[in-house]
């Protein structure tokens, strides 16, 4: 069995002439040449010598200070350009320290508290350190230190975060406790967690995929030379993003440069795997190796190039959403996994064919005559399971499909509201604090709402302010520029439901004044939480339909089959449905119910986006096979020859993500979780029974209009396939 062969390079010389070169069979017979290999070699270590050196510093221009998420029409992303325009707010960010002692404090205490205000407005405040706050049960007290933020580097808020806790503490009294919380604690506490983990992850991820592969070639040589690979893309992506968010604005955080590495590796390794089980099949066929990975290169473009313009152009439409964070999402990922692509089908095959036949040892494989895949040895339980769906395709799909559908009724448990004690799986500074002023001050003491008023409206919207419920007392700071800064303290804890209830309450009878005062925005760190869940709900309503139409065309223009394309897109959404049923309820076991509404997006684009890729690999190998053996035959001889390659790659990526869990936030523990549990659905469920037993029942019409009735007729055994485009 043979495949339609690339065109020679020039410096290919013993690799036999296509009868019509296209674009792909240029390309694999340039990285597999015989000396042209050397210049893609040399090429991309060019490439990792500059992009490995800007990648260390990827970390430098991470910004995850909440605000600058936020959408630009939102109330608190005004109220944050009015502070920084006319109040002394313009580069600061506040720290609440806390001082408690069980018994009540003493008068040494209270010595020390005065004491530190003193060092601190003179050491590390840029305005006035707040009078201390003595809690009615004389058990706390706590004072308000505005700290610089700029430059935008968050490690230098980070490092007066520590200089504020060192002085502080040094000092303090015997069973005085002292806490660094407010919103400059909160992003100290986020950028410790995510500094350093960048490097953390990638060893973790590479790790992970080193165990799988070795156990999936059972070599102690070919493992390595995918993880190269994968290593110097992911090195490569990380300049490229670092070169876009220090000179062109691309928002990084520490989400998407985390999704970054073990997306790059996961993927990377996926595309390795499809690249070395096509490369080792055209070694049973032909002698020379170079010649074998052209033809698995040629073969397998179509389907690697789908599946990296799918992911990348579904989250290219993240720039659509509302949120900076979004918007920067979409072009990371889109560049990984695009960067990634074109060193699995570039560097990997060269890298391979310099290292020749020994890299499978200790089973090289040889060439075999009449080799046919269908029959070599690994298949025989993927040939089983090819039959026992063959048998009865409609009671297979019906059955999965009711299964998938019983996982998804846990969408029911879902429950979105995380306050920020609950967004770390151990304990910080930030909580224990806010924790201790919730229990001696109202809730809101550490983080009040910020009301900018117009000075002639000031008047009337305090009052209008101190009559909602919810609101504790209001205070007043007047200022240049005609505005008047009010502080509302909330009974509640600023990152509760019930505190985004009162501001929202608040925005309401302000805007229902009169005067001056209708004008008033209202900011804050409760504010910006409303916001950004507000920004989270709009976005999903917009992204998901565009992502669903994105993913539909691309499976269209691929497959050129109106049902199939319908009935992969049916199946992945299914296919998420039921992950989030199943994630949900591992969330109230793990004692992590509650969600970041930002899951729920994160989730949809990453399982749609990567969950059609496996059954994308297993239709095109299909529509290959249909053409030579009929729908039927075609199908399930595609289940077969794709089962073990396209599991082992689905099993990486799933553990790749639940590299996530080392992170110490709830929030990528759930995203590792969840996106895990959906490529082990797709892998095992949707690709392996779902869609092939859909298409089984569904008959020939399944590939209308692409495949006529006869080019799906059987050809004859000797039939070449050279007039077969090859796939994956």
């Amino acid at each position: 069995m043979t495949t339609q062969t690339p065109a020679p390079s020039p410096t290919e010389t013993d690799s036999p002439p296509a009868p019509s070169p296209t674009v792909a069979s240029r390309y694999a017979a340039f990285v597999a040449g015989r000396r042209s290999k050397w210049v893609v070699l040399v090429l991309w270590l060019l490439l990792m010598g500059i992009g490995g050196s800007l990648a260390a510093g990827l970390a430098d221009v991470q910004d995850n200070d909440p605000e600058t998420w936020l959408p630009s029409s939102a109330q608190s992303t005004k109220a944050v350009q009015l502070a920084e325009r006319y109040f002394a707010d313009k580069d600061s960010s506040t720290a609440v320290i806390v001082y408690a002692r069980e018994g009540g404090l003493t008068q040494a205490d209270l010595s020390k508290i005065d004491s530190d205000r003193a060092g601190l407005a003179d050491k590390v405040a840029v305005g006035e350190v707040s009078p201390a706050v003595v809690s009615e049960d004389k058990v706390a007290a706590f004072v308000s230190v505005p700290l610089r933020t700029s430059p935008s580097d968050n490690k230098v808020l980070t490092d007066k975060v520590e200089e504020a806790g060192k002085l502080t503490a040094d000092g303090a009294p015997a069973g005085l406790d002292v806490k660094v919380t407010g919103e400059a604690g909160s992003i100290r506490d986020f950028a410790e967690v995510y500094s350093g983990m960048d490097g953390a992850l990638l060893g973790a991820a590479l790790g992970v995929v080193a165990l799988l592969l070795l156990v999936t070639y059972r070599s102690p040589v070919l493992w390595l030379i995918p993880l190269i690979a994968v290593g110097l893309a992911s090195q490569v992506a990380s300049g490229v993003v670092y070169l876009l968010a220090k000179h062109a604005g691309l928002v990084v955080n520490g989400q998407s440069a985390y999704v970054l590495m073990v997306l790059s590796v996961g993927v990377g390794t996926d595309y390795a795997l499809l690249i070395i089980a096509r490369y080792r099949e055209e070694l049973h066929r032909h002698e020379d190796r170079h010649t074998a990975m052209a033809l698995a290169v040629n073969g397998s473009l179509p389907a690697l190039a789908a599946s990296a313009a799918t992911v990348a152009i579904a989250t290219l439409c993240l720039v659509f959403g509302s949120m900076n964070s979004t918007k920067g999402l979409g072009p990371v990922v889109a560049i990984g996994v695009v960067l990634v692509f074109f060193a699995m089908t570039s560097l990997l095959p060269a890298l391979l064919v310099i290292l020749g036949r020994w890299v499978f040892w200790p089973v090289k494989p040889r060439v075999t005559a009449g080799y046919d895949p269908n029959s070599a040895q690994g298949h025989s339980k993927w040939a089983k399971i090819a039959a026992a769906v063959g048998r009865r395709p409609r009671a297979v799909w019906v059955g999965t499909a009711l299964v998938l559908g019983v996982m998804a009724l846990g969408i029911a448990g879902v429950q979105t509201g995380q306050t920020q004690a609950e967004q770390f799986t151990s304990k910080v500074d930030s909580v224990t604090g806010q924790q201790l002023l919730a229990k001696h001050f109202p809730a809101g003491s550490s983080a009040p709402a910020d009301v900018y008023v117009r000075d002639a409206g000031a008047e009337s919207a305090a009052a209008t302010i101190a009559k909602v419920p919810g609101v504790s007392s209001v205070g007043t700071q007047v200022a240049k520029g005609g505005w008047t800064h009010l502080t509302a303290v909330l009974k509640d804890a600023p990152d509760s439901a019930a505190a985004k209830d009162t501001v929202r309450d608040i925005r309401t009878a302000l805007d229902g004044s009169t005067g001056p005062a209708a004008d008033a925005v209202v900011g804050g760190q409760t504010a910006v939480a409303l916001d950004v869940s507000e920004g989270q709900s709009a976005e999903e309503k917009l992204l998901i339909p565009l992502i669903l139409a994105v993913v539909l065309i691309m499976l269209f223009i691929l497959l050129r089959a109106v049902i199939a394309s319908v009935v992969l897109l049916v199946s992945v959404v299914l296919s998420f449905a039921a992950a989030v049923g199943t994630a949900s309820l591992l969330f109230h076991a793990l004692d992590h119910a509650k969600i970041d509404r930002g899951l729920v997006l994160f989730g949809f684009i990453f399982l749609v986006a990567l969950g059609v890729d496996y059954t994308i690999f297993m239709v095109t190998r299909a529509r290959e096979e249909v053409r030579l053996r009929g729908h039927r035959e075609g199908i399930l001889t595609a289940v077969t020859v794709t089962g073990g390659v396209i599991t082992s790659a689905g099993v990486v990526l799933a553990a790749t993500f639940l590299v996530l869990a080392a992170i110490p936030t709830v929030s990528a523990l759930q995203q590792g979780l969840l996106v895990a549990v959906g490529i082990l659905l797709d892998t095992f469920l949707v690709r392996s029974l779902l869609v092939p037993a859909l298409a089984l029942d569904l008959g020939p019409r399944f590939w209308r209009p692409g495949l006529t009735e006869e080019e799906m007729a059987p050809r004859e055994p000797e039939k070449s396939r050279a007039d077969v485009p090859s796939t994956v």
